[in-house]
């Protein structure tokens, strides 16, 4: 008898063993807002174009009060957010971090409509720091590609109310030389006939300072789409300023893995970005 019931709790454990590994895993529950409840600061040429957030929250027990305003990337022609946005909720909340991706309106060749919207994200999350279980003084940004030329354009270039506590920059592109940039990035948000003083304005290791907001950096070595040498060039620029900051060089893996399974390194980026989020 006592064998029977043994080999049945085995069968029963194997089966809900079974069962859990073929469940979908529970979706992240989340919220939308509208960026501009009024007129945007800035108007943008495609006018149906328009800005939003999406915002994901820890529960109430897990929640560190850290939160990140995530910037997709996609070469300030398109938004990839799925990939760079919010397939990277359940990572940042499972860590008690409260995730609020951005869907920032395109350019056309007037840097100040995204710029205009991620300023306003940063400002949205403060105002509703106590409300969301956020602490005001600990929101970071994050991009990726363009957006992350975006992300560090705030952490360069952003007033302190918008000024983030920390960026993390994935393959990003940082500066706005025409030798070193992502063409496609520089004539979507400069233009086609930039002047050399906007090029340098937003090229963001020439604007780094001591105040520049500490940095995770990652981009594979192989990454022919946006050169290695935006992301190392702006390590060196924060290392010059004291800035603390973390340079990851994956072997392979090109551009855009994003939050991927099948980026080669996918396990080994999370362990390196989880360390370094709990370094501070």
């Amino acid at each position: 008898m006592f064998v029977c019931m043994k080999t049945g709790l085995r069968k029963l454990l194997f089966m809900t063993a079974i069962l859990s590994f073929f469940t979908p895993a529970r979706s992240q529950e989340y919220f939308d807002i509208d960026l501009w409840a009024g007129a945007p600061k800035v108007r943008s040429v495609d006018l149906n174009d328009t800005a939003k957030v999406r915002v994901f929250l820890p529960g109430k027990g897990e929640a560190t009060g850290r939160a990140v305003v995530i910037c997709p990337g996609g070469g300030y022609s398109h938004l990839s957010m799925e990939n760079e946005g919010y397939d990277w909720a359940a990572f940042f909340n499972n860590m008690g971090i409260a995730v609020i991706v951005l869907k920032y309106r395109m350019p056309n060749g007037d840097s100040e409509v995204p710029i205009s919207d991620a300023e306003q994200a940063m400002r949205l999350v403060r105002q509703n720091a106590a409300s969301w279980n956020i602490k005001a003084n600990d929101v970071g940004i994050m991009g990726f590609s363009a957006g992350g030329h975006l992300a560090s354009t705030i952490a360069t270039h952003g007033a302190k109310d918008v000024l983030p506590d920390f960026q993390i920059l994935f393959y990003p592109v940082i500066t706005m030389n025409p030798d070193i940039t992502h063409s496609g990035s520089h004539d979507n948000f400069l233009g086609k006939n930039a002047k050399k003083k906007e090029e340098t304005l937003y090229s963001n290791d020439l604007q780094v300072s001591r105040i520049t907001p500490r940095a995770f950096i990652a981009l594979s070595d192989d990454d022919h789409a946006v050169l290695p040498a935006n992301g190392v060039n702006y390590y060196i620029e924060l290392y010059r300023n004291d800035v603390p900051a973390t340079l990851h060089v994956y072997p392979s893996g090109g551009h855009g893995w994003g939050n991927r399974e099948s980026f080669k390194y996918h396990n080994e980026m999370q362990l390196d970005l989880k360390a370094w989020l709990r370094s501070f």
